[in-house]
C-alpha cells in the first residue's frame, strides 16, 4: 500500500462553482470587518490606558494647607473634604449644622451654608 503524495504539484484543485465563490468572498469580507473592529477596540483600550497614565493629578496630601481654620467658638467639625481646590467643612454649632467653604491655602472662609429645618 502506498501513501498518496499530497505534495504532488501535478494535482490541482477543481475550480469552485460560482455559488461557492460568492460564499467565500462574503466570508472574506466578514473576516476583514471583524478584524477591523477588533483592531479598533485594541486601539481604544490602549488610548484609554495612555490617557489615564498622562492625566496625573497631584495627591491632595502633597498640597499646601493653612495651619489654622476658624470655624466658630462652639463648633464641632463633623467632616472635611477637599473638592475642586476648596476645602468643605461640615460643622455643628449647638443644634445648627453648617457647611463652610474654605480656601485651603490661606484658611479664609469663602462661604457658608446653614442647614435649617422647615
Amino acid at each position: 500500500m502506498s501513501q498518496p503524495d499530497y505534495r504532488d504539484e501535478s494535482q490541482e484543485e477543481a475550480p469552485l462553482d460560482p455559488a461557492a465563490q460568492r460564499v467565500q468572498a462574503k466570508l472574506k469580507r466578514l473576516l476583514l470587518g471583524s478584524s477591523l473592529i477588533m483592531f479598533a477596540g485594541f486601539i481604544a483600550v490602549f488610548a484609554a490606558i495612555l490617557y489615564k497614565i498622562n492625566t496625573y493629578e497631584a495627591d491632595p496630601s502633597e498640597a499646601e494647607f493653612a495651619s489654622t481654620v476658624v470655624v466658630g467658638p462652639e463648633a464641632e467639625v463633623l467632616q472635611a473634604t477637599l473638592a475642586d481646590g476648596v476645602l468643605l467643612v461640615l460643622v455643628r454649632e449647638g443644634s445648627k449644622t453648617a457647611l463652610l467653604r474654605v480656601d485651603p491655602k490661606s484658611g479664609a472662609q469663602l462661604g457658608r451654608t446653614d442647614f435649617v429645618a422647615r
